[in-house]
């Protein structure tokens, strides 16, 4: 992989991990257009510091919410800040198993599978779309919400389905208000991705190669600074109710997606 490449895979990554376009889908079609020969460790090594970046970029923008969250969970108190902790990790529950009890069938969609990926760019348009339509509300992500954002997460783990879109998607047709549900979908796919690391790393998933040393640091610092970029943005398009926007873009990317599988 050259440092050209490492960019392209970078900038995908940090923009597509929060607008709600699918950044697994986004980069497995980018790999297919690139022509990328990295061996499976390789590719897998870079997709996971990319994701990392993001989940750093997440912290750096929410970081106050952050402190506060870790704040109240030390207070041992019954506090808005423990109830949002819990919401969290209620929201995790689904895509960990599913994550556990099925690894080696979603790591088989990750293969170069593009007309999987636009099936699911198109299932993320109606989702987009359906939620762009939704009444306006102040409500806050409760329990019961938090468990079905959850699934939407876990079944956003095939590629092709946006998994901010799909999170932001329930919470907002489950009447959470946008701004509150934007916040609730980037927080919650933190500890997952942290914990998918630790988990690579602990079980000698990860190696890193001496000659992709400068590759991955590219990569790495494109999709941090590109994350930056994309949460403020998606913050306040969502906000804005401008979703309908992704999904005319999802479900074009979709079609020539689909069309492109079939001419070759």
């Amino acid at each position: 992989m050259d440092i050209l490449e490492a960019i392209i895979l970078g900038v995908i990554q940090g923009f597509t991990e929060f607008l709600p376009v699918s950044s697994s889908g986004h980069l497995e079609l980018a790999k297919a257009i690139l022509g990328d020969t990295s061996v499976p460790e390789e590719s897998l090594t870079f997709t996971v510091v990319l994701h990392f970046a993001t989940a750093l970029s997440t912290l750096v923008i929410f970081r106050k919410e952050v402190a506060e969250i870790f704040k109240g969970l030390f207070q041992f108190k019954w506090n808005e800040e423990l109830k949002f902790s819990l919401k969290i990790i209620i929201s995790m529950l689904p895509a960990v198993i599913v994550g556990l009890l099925f690894e080696e069938q979603l790591a088989s969609f990750f293969d170069g599978k593009i007309l999987l990926v636009g099936v699911m760019l198109l299932l993320t348009a109606l989702l987009l779309l359906l939620a762009d339509k939704a009444k306006k509300t102040e409500k806050k992500v409760s329990f019961s919400n938090s468990l079905l954002i959850g699934i939407s997460q876990a079944i956003a783990m095939l590629p092709g389905i946006s998994r901010s879109g799909a999170t932001i998607s329930t919470s907002v047709l489950l009447g959470v208000d946008r701004t509150k549900a934007a916040r609730f979908s980037f927080l919650m796919v933190v500890p997952l991705i942290f914990g998918k690391i630790g988990k690579d790393v602990l079980g000698g998933d990860i190696n890193f190669h001496s000659s992709e040393t400068t590759p991955i640091l590219v990569g790495f610092l494109a999709a941090f600074f590109a994350g930056l970029i994309a949460c403020k943005w998606m913050i306040a398009l969502v906000k804005k109710s401008k979703l309908s926007y992704f999904s005319i873009y999802c479900a074009i990317v979709g079609v020539i997606a689909i069309v492109s599988t079939f001419l070759n």
